[in-house]
């Protein structure tokens, strides 16, 4: 078991105060046994020397770095088949999605001599850039995943089906509730929402005023109708002071 001074807790201390901005070191030391440190070396950004070493060498003792400004953090472990030196890597974040890290290659990790100043000096110029350049990706990929949830999610589309007006089951029982304050009756064979065709002006007001309530729920509506077929009157317009209510059910 290595002692509480252990080279790496003493590189690692020396190297947090050496990168720019404010940085902390944590070190792991270790635990004993054949358990070694997997709740950090999951989160390690590498597939190159790092993943390697990694793979072939149990991690029994690490240090992690973190920057206060941001909370970036670095994992730093011994160059195992080496005499001496470190292997020093980028973790990933933990509060984006997995998804948003396909297609981005990895901020590969570098290895650095015993000097924590020199090393300091290869982690800002090589492995800090690679990993501002990869965390930007990964943001801009969860921020384009995140719209496209929300676009479909955020929308109810009534369609045409025969003389019908439908609309699919939504998620929210709120969405649920305002569709069937407004006309729409729940068909639990079709699992839809369903506003039969009378009268169109009926029909017209209906959707304006279950448009309105939507759209106060963050909820956006789009009306879908087939080739040929007039769409009512959804001009914008107050929503009736007291909604034509159909009975209620349960979902």
């Amino acid at each position: 078991m290595h002692a509480p001074d252990d080279s790496l807790a003493s590189f690692a201390a020396v190297l947090a105060g050496e990168l720019p901005g404010q940085w902390s070191s944590q070190y792991h030391p270790d635990r004993g046994g054949d358990t070694d440190h997997d709740e950090l070396t999951a989160d390690v950004w590498d597939m190159d020397q790092v993943a390697d070493a990694m793979a072939e060498h149990l991690v029994d003792h690490c240090a992690v770095l973190t920057r206060h400004a941001d909370g970036t953090r670095l994992f730093v472990m011994d160059r195992k088949g080496h005499d001496d030196g470190f292997l020093i890597a980028a973790m990933a974040p933990e509060d984006l999605p997995v998804e948003a890290f396909h297609g981005v290659r990895e901020p590969d990790g570098i290895a650095v001599d015993e000097d924590p100043f020199r090393a300091a000096k290869h982690v800002s110029l090589r492995l800090l850039s690679r990993y501002d350049t990869a965390l930007a990706q990964v943001r801009d990929n969860a921020s384009r995943l995140a719209t496209t949830q929300a676009g479909q999610q955020g929308r109810v589309v009534l369609t045409w089906s025969g003389e019908d007006l439908v609309a699919a089951e939504p998620d929210r029982d709120d969405v649920a509730t305002a569709l069937t304050e407004y006309g729409f009756v729940f068909d639990e064979a079709r699992h839809m929402f369903v506003l039969s065709d009378g009268d169109s002006a009926r029909v017209a007001a209906s959707v304006r005023a279950v448009g309105h309530r939507l759209s106060e729920l963050g909820v956006g509506v789009l009306l879908s109708r087939p080739p040929g077929r007039s769409a009512p009157d959804t001009a914008p317009a107050q929503p009736p002071a007291s909604p034509a209510r159909a009975p209620h059910r349960t979902r």
